[in-house]
C-alpha cells in the first residue's frame, strides 16, 4: 500500500506532505483535488497526479494540519491511504500519563491522531506508514517512560491474553506491596503511637528502628511513585504520583533529618508513621484501581470466548478430498468448512450442503434456533445444534460479524465522551495548582499560623506537615479516571447483556432518553422460551372408548393418563399437554424443553416415547401410548 510522506521543509517554515489518493478515475479527478487543496489557508502549492495517484503539498504547519488536508480529500469523495494501530501500554498511573503519551506521539512527524485511554490502558494511533514506522511509535512511547506490551502470536485473542497477563502481574505486584506495607506500617504505628495510649514502648534505638522500617516502606512501595514522578518531570509535566512522592518525602526526610541531626524530639516531632501510612493507603487505592480496570475488560474477553479456536476445512476435491483441522486464523475466504452437531461455527459463510438448526442467540438475541439450508448465511461464533453441514467462508479474521462486534465494543471503550474533555482540561492544571497552593499553605503556617495556633511546636515541622497534607488530599485521579472508567464499565456491562453501545457520546446521551422503541420484543425477553397458554382446538372432544376416557379429534381416539389423582381424563387441555410433552421429551429444541417443563409444573405424568423422528425446520413425529403424534409448524401438518 502506498502511503503518505512528510519531508523536511524545503525552505523557511514550510513542510511538504505527500498523500496517496484512492479513488481517482481520471485527470479531472486530480484537478478537482488539486484545486480544492490550493484554496486552503496555509497551502502554498498542491500538485496532484492521476498517474501516480498522489498529491504533493507544500504547506505552513502553523496554519493548516495534515488532518485538515486529508479531510478535504475525503470530503471530495476520495480516500487517503492511512494506517491505524491499537497498542496496549503498561506503566500509566493516572490520566495525566495518558495525556503525556498522547502529546508525545502527536509530536512525531507522520502521526495524525492519537487517542490514549488510562482506563483501558491502550493508545490508538492513526499515522502515515511511509513517514513513520511501528518501531518509531513504540520508541516514542518508551521514550515517554512507558512500555508497549508486546504480543506473542497473532490475532485478537493473543493480544487480549497478553494484556490480561500484564494486568494480572500488575495486580499481583500491588497486592504484595499492600501486604508488606500494611504489616510494616502497623508495626511502625504501634512503635510510634503506643505511648500516646499509655503503653510504655520506649527503649534505646526505638526511633532508629522506626526509621529503618519506614525506609523499607519508602523504598519498596515508594519507588513506583518516584519513578513516575521523574518521568513526568522529564516530560515537563506533573501527575498524581508527583503529589504522592512530594507528600511522603516531606514527612520522611524531615523526620530523618531530625533524627540524624539529633534535634530534640520533644520540640521537633518525627512523622515516620505518616510517611509509611501515606504510601500504604495510596497503594491500597492503586491495588483496587488495578483490579477494577481488570474487571472492565471482561466484556471483550467474553465476546472473544464465543469464537472457535479451530476449523475443519476440506482440502482437495473429488475422491481425494480430505477434512483437515486448522487454527481459525488460517481459514481463507472461499474455503469449504465442515461443521458437526454441537460445534461452534468458526467464521461467517454460506451453507453449500446439509441442513441443521443453529443457535445464534449470543449474537442476534434470537432465542430460538434458526434453520439453515443451502443458500442460507451462518455467523461465526454461533453454535450448530442438530445436523452437519458444509459452508463456504465469506468473511474471516477481522471481517467476521463477531470481530466487528468486538471492535465496536473496543472503540466504544476507547472513545471519549464530550464531558471528558472538560475533566481532562481541569486535571491537566490541577496538579500545578495544588503544588502552588501547598507552597502557599506551607509559607502561611511557617510565618504566621504556627505562632498563632501551635506556638509550642517547631514552625518548620508544622509548615511541612500542613503542606504535605494539601499535596496528599488533593489527588486528581478521581477526576481524570471517573469518565473513562464509567465508559468502560457501561459499554462492558451493555455488551454482556447484548446491548452494543457505539461510542461514549451515545452512552452520555442515553441518560436523557425518555422513549425506547424496539423493533421486536424478543430482544428483551429472558432469551429462553416458556409456555404461557395452552389452547385446545374446537374439534377436540372427550368420549368413552372401550370403557376408557379418550380424546377424539377426527384422527382416532387417544387414551388419557391419570396423574397424581388429577382428573386428566376430564381435561382436553391436560390431555394435549400429556401427548405434547411426552413426545417432546426426546427433543433438544428449546421449545420442546419449555413444553416439558410446563407439563411437569402442571403435574402431568409423561409416557415413554415409542418412536421419534426430528424433521429439521418443521417439527417432530413421535409415537406415544401407541398413538401417532405430530408437533411442529403448519407446513408439517399439511
Amino acid at each position: 500500500m502506498t502511503a503518505a510522506t512528510i519531508t523536511a521543509p524545503a525552505q523557511g517554515k514550510t513542510k511538504q506532505l505527500i498523500i496517496p489518493i484512492i479513488g481517482m478515475h481520471c485527470a479531472n479527478c486530480a484537478n478537482t483535488v488539486g484545486r480544492n487543496l490550493k484554496r486552503m489557508p496555509g497551502v502554498d502549492e498542491a500538485s496532484v497526479s492521476y498517474a501516480s495517484e498522489r498529491a504533493v503539498i507544500d504547506y505552513d504547519p502553523k496554519r493548516v494540519t495534515p488532518d485538515e488536508m486529508i479531510a478535504i480529500v475525503k470530503d471530495l469523495g476520495y480516500g487517503a491511504a492511512l494506517a491505524e494501530v491499537d497498542l496496549p501500554v503498561a506503566g500509566m498511573t493516572c490520566n495525566n500519563c495518558a495525556n503525556t503519551i498522547t502529546r508525545t506521539l502527536k509530536r512525531v512527524d507522520g502521526v495524525l491522531d492519537v487517542n490514549t485511554s488510562y482506563a483501558s490502558e491502550r493508545t490508538r494511533v492513526t499515522y502515515l506508514p511511509s513517514m513513520v514506522e511501528m518501531a518509531d511509535i513504540k520508541r516514542a512511547v518508551r521514550d515517554a517512560g512507558y512500555k508497549v506490551i508486546e504480543v506473542e502470536g497473532a490475532g485478537e485473542q493473543a493480544q487480549v491474553d497478553a494484556e490480561q497477563a500484564a494486568r494480572n502481574a500488575e495486580i499481583a505486584d500491588k497486592k504484595r506491596k499492600v501486604i508488606v506495607g500494611a504489616v510494616l506500617s502497623t508495626i511502625i504505628m504501634i512503635l510510634s503511637m503506643a505511648e500516646m495510649v499509655g503503653i510504655p514502648l520506649d527503649f534505646p534505638g526505638r526511633l532508629w528502628l522506626v526509621a529503618g522500617l519506614t525506609t523499607i516502606v519508602q523504598v519498596y512501595l515508594g519507588t513506583d511513585y518516584y519513578v513516575s514522578a521523574w518521568k513526568a518531570l522529564k516530560n515537563r509535566t506533573a501527575n498524581m504520583d508527583t503529589l504522592v512522592a512530594m507528600g511522603s518525602s516531606v514527612a520522611y526526610f524531615y523526620s530523618l533529618a531530625v533524627l540524624v541531626l539529633g534535634l530534640d524530639p520533644m520540640h521537633y516531632h518525627v512523622y515516620f508513621e505518616s510517611a509509611a501510612m501515606i504510601l500504604t493507603l495510596i497503594t491500597v487505592g492503586k491495588f483496587l484501581e488495578a483490579r477494577g480496570k481488570g474487571q472492565t475488560g471482561e466484556a471483550i474477553r467474553k465476546l472473544l470466548g464465543l469464537r472457535a479456536k479451530t476449523a475443519r476445512i476440506v482440502r482437495g476435491s473429488g475422491p481425494a478430498a480430505e477434512e483437515v483441522e486448522v487454527p481459525v486464523e488460517d481459514v481463507l475466504v472461499g474455503d469449504i468448512v465442515v461443521v458437526r452437531p454441537g460445534e461452534k461455527i468458526p467464521v461467517d459463510g454460506m451453507v453449500t450442503a446439509g441442513q441443521s438448526t443453529v443457535d445464534e442467540s449470543m449474537l442476534t438475541g434470537e432465542s430460538l434456533p434458526v434453520a439453515k439450508a443451502p443458500g442460507d448465511t451462518v455467523i461465526g461464533g454461533a453454535i450448530n445444534k442438530t445436523g452437519s453441514f458444509r459452508f463456504e467462508a465469506t468473511a474471516v479474521g477481522k471481517q467476521t460479524a463477531l470481530a466487528q462486534i468486538v471492535k465496536m465494543v473496543q472503540d466504544a471503550q476507547a472513545s471519549r465522551a464530550p464531558i471528558q474533555d472538560l475533566a481532562d482540561k481541569v486535571s491537566a492544571i490541577f496538579v500545578p495548582a495544588v503544588m502552588t497552593l501547598a507552597v502557599l499553605v506551607g509559607l502561611f503556617w511557617y510565618f504566621w499560623g504556627s505562632a498563632a495556633f501551635y506556638h509550642h511546636e517547631n514552625p518548620l515541622g508544622t509548615a511541612l506537615i500542613f503542606m504535605a497534607t494539601v499535596l496528599l488530599i488533593s489527588c486528581p485521579c478521581a477526576l481524570g479516571l471517573a469518565t473513562p472508567t464509567a465508559i468502560m464499565a457501561g459499554t462492558g456491562v451493555g455488551a454482556q447483556n447484548g446491548i452494543l453501545i457505539k461510542n461514549a457520546e451515545a452512552l452520555q446521551k442515553a441518560g436523557g432518553i425518555t422513549t425506547v422503541v424496539l423493533d421486536k420484543t424478543g430482544t428483551i425477553t429472558k432469551g429462553k422460551p416458556a409456555v404461557t397458554d395452552v389452547v385446545v382446538g374446537k374439534e377436540a372432544e372427550l368420549s368413552t372408548v372401550n370403557g376408557q376416557r379418550s380424546m377424539v379429534n377426527g384422527h382416532g381416539a387417544h387414551p388419557l393418563i391419570m396423574s397424581s389423582g388429577q382428573a386428566v381424563a376430564e381435561s382436553p387441555r391436560l390431555a394435549l399437554l400429556h401427548f405434547a410433552a411426552s413426545a417432546e421429551r426426546a427433543s433438544e429444541h428449546p421449545l420442546a424443553e419449555a413444553i416439558v417443563e410446563y407439563a411437569k409444573a402442571e403435574g402431568v405424568t409423561l409416557s415413554e416415547v415409542e418412536a421419534f423422528d426430528s424433521i429439521t425446520g418443521r417439527g417432530i413425529e413421535a409415537t406415544v401410548d401407541g398413538q401417532a403424534v405430530l408437533l411442529g409448524s403448519p407446513a408439517l401438518m399439511r
